[in-house]
């Protein structure tokens, strides 16, 4: 009997399946045309190839996930491309295909050093660089340093560089990436060529991950792409995160990506929900209110996104108020509700929902509780809302006539009064300029308190005198600024006539009067007789800036 014993051939491992990529580092751009939102930087960098002006060194900033790396990775290949025919010189359009471009690529050019500032910091890691760089380089063109964040280097670390990095060798060329510009010393951003890379906008973002939707076979909504670009907040590695997240979120089932499902695994607020939390607030519903934002909480929403979503309302509103153009990617009833409370919500009060929102977004974001404290902040906003502005309310103590509050604004209402009967022009032209501030025309208020002298105010007629010049832009805006806060065109004309002081003169004459009346009073004459060097410093009827 054999000792030996025949275990025959070992077994031999399963063919192990490639690794899955994320979209992140699947859909890197590897041309230049497929670098989106950075067309200005493209452009400038293909200029200079063409004209062979091209800098010794490079600086790409702007925030994460913006393509710094890999604008820089694209810069190696487009210097050390050589075509598919090995004939070609350094051009914006790299093949590809031709063994530099390749190894690039892949990570794997000998001449195409790549360096992580943050792992790399110190002045040893630097000379390194410098002692290499005398070298020519072994296959390519040019020897290319690619430094990434920068900023992490020590001081004594860009210092060793500066010189290097001023006169360099001229087959190299150095190529930094940053989040942090402001971290770079000035002697080095004074040696380099700077791109400042933008954030790129929702819409280019959500088109193109529409176009990754599809690549990868799956059905994604319109909205659900909008939201995740919004999410991104300008970052395409952000935004293929989040879509990669999407994707397994929506499971096997085949039903796609959701709006419903991308708001439920990111925390969003819902839309719809939104608006009935915000009318109910504009109603001075509180118990609606706080159910409303806690039907949310229990959804599993932040409190913080709950007010994030309120402020994107206002400035929305506000935006809908003055007349932008709406956003063609919000939904037909986002769209109406906005222009419905435009036309129901004065420019004061949607500045003070803003400021009650920002100040409960601020609160919220330190609270120890953030829910307890998100429902605070919305009851003072019921509170507020009720109040007068302080413009009105002044007029109101002034004239001795305090009103009550006026009833607040419930839900969008589906439609407005005619224009006529909506129209409004106060009885006085005094009145016009308080009504002119109220609404946030200042600069033309203060252009009709300090410079209008008033022939004859008729509404919608308004006469004034041409002894003081008012430009043709001037008479524009009022006549705009009129328009919109009384609803109904003004004719605006010049006359000859001296016309009527302005209300700056007015106030100032109606001083002088009062300081003159008291001056002329006995008691006052015999004090400024006893003390010759007197002077009168308050009085009844003085302004308070005098």
């Amino acid at each position: 009997m054999s000792d030996s014993f025949d275990l025959g051939e070992p077994p031999q491992p399963a063919a192990k399946a490639d690794a899955y990529r994320v979209l992140a580092r699947k859909y890197r751009p590897q041309t230049f045309s497929e670098l989106i939102g950075q067309d200005a930087m493209v452009q400038t960098l293909g200029n200079a190839i063409k004209r062979d002006r091209l800098a010794h060194a490079f600086l790409m900033t702007g925030v994460r996930g913006v393509g710094k790396t890999s604008t820089a990775r694209l810069i190696a290949k487009a210097l050390n491309c050589i075509g598919a025919d090995g004939r070609g010189g350094p051009t914006i359009d790299p093949c590809g295909v031709c063994e530099p471009c390749r190894a690039i690529a892949e990570g794997r050019h000998i001449d195409v050093i790549e360096m992580d500032a943050a792992s790399h910091t110190g002045v040893d890691d630097v000379r390194e660089i410098i002692d290499a760089s005398r070298y020519a380089a072994v296959t390519a063109r040019f020897k290319i340093y690619i430094v990434d964040e920068v900023h992490m280097l020590s001081k004594n670390a860009f210092n060793a560089l500066l010189k290097t990095l001023e006169e360099p060798p001229a087959h190299v060329k150095f190529l930094f990436a940053t989040t942090e510009v402001n971290k770079v010393p000035v002697t080095v951003l004074s040696r380099c060529q700077r791109f400042d890379l933008r954030r790129i906008t929702a819409e280019k973002l959500a088109e193109h991950f529409a176009a990754v939707s599809a690549n990868e076979g799956v059905i994604a909504e319109p909205e659900a792409l909008m939201l995740i670009a919004r999410a991104a907040e300008g970052s395409a590695r952000d935004g293929l995160s989040i879509l990669d997240q999407a994707i397994a979120h929506a499971g096997l089932e085949g039903g796609g990506v959701t709006a419903d499902a991308v708001r439920q695994m990111l925390g969003l607020s819902d839309r719809g929900a939104v608006r009935d939390l915000l009318a109910t607030i504009l109603a001075g519903d509180g118990a609606g209110t706080l159910a409303s934002l806690r039907r949310q909480y229990d959804y599993g929403v932040d409190p913080l996104s709950v007010f994030r979503s309120l402020l994107e309302t206002i400035h929305g509103i506000t935006l809908a108020k003055v007349g932008t153009p709406p956003d063609v990617a919000q939904p037909a009833e986002e769209r109406a509700a906005r222009d419905e409370w435009a036309a129901s919500l004065s420019f004061p009060a949607l500045h003070r929902l803003w400021q009650l929102f920002l100040k409960g977004h601020d609160e919220v974001a330190r609270a120890t509780l953030p829910i307890e404290a998100a429902e605070m902040a919305l009851l003072r906003a019921i509170h507020a809302s009720t109040l007068p502005d302080p413009g009105e309310l002044a007029r109101q103590i002034a004239t001795g006539k305090v009103t009550a509050p006026a009833p607040a604004v419930s839900a969008p209402q589906p439609a407005l009064a005619p224009a006529a009967e909506r129209a409004f022009a106060p009885a006085d032209f005094a009145g016009l300029v308080a009504l002119l501030e109220d609404n946030g025309h200042f600069a033309v208020a203060a252009q009709l308190a300090n410079a209008a002298r008033v022939v004859r105010y008729a509404p919608p007629d308004l006469v004034l005198s041409g002894s003081r010049p008012l430009s043709a832009d001037t008479l524009r805006d009022i006549g705009d600024a009129l328009k919109r806060t009384t609803e109904q065109p003004w004719k605006i004309t010049l006359s000859d006539d001296p016309g009527a002081p302005t209300m700056r003169e007015a106030a100032r004459a109606a001083e002088e009067a009062a300081r003159q009346a008291i001056l002329d009073t006995p008691m006052i004459k015999a004090a400024m007789a006893a003390f010759p060097d007197a002077e009168l410093e308050d009085w009844p009827g003085k302004r308070s800036n005098a």
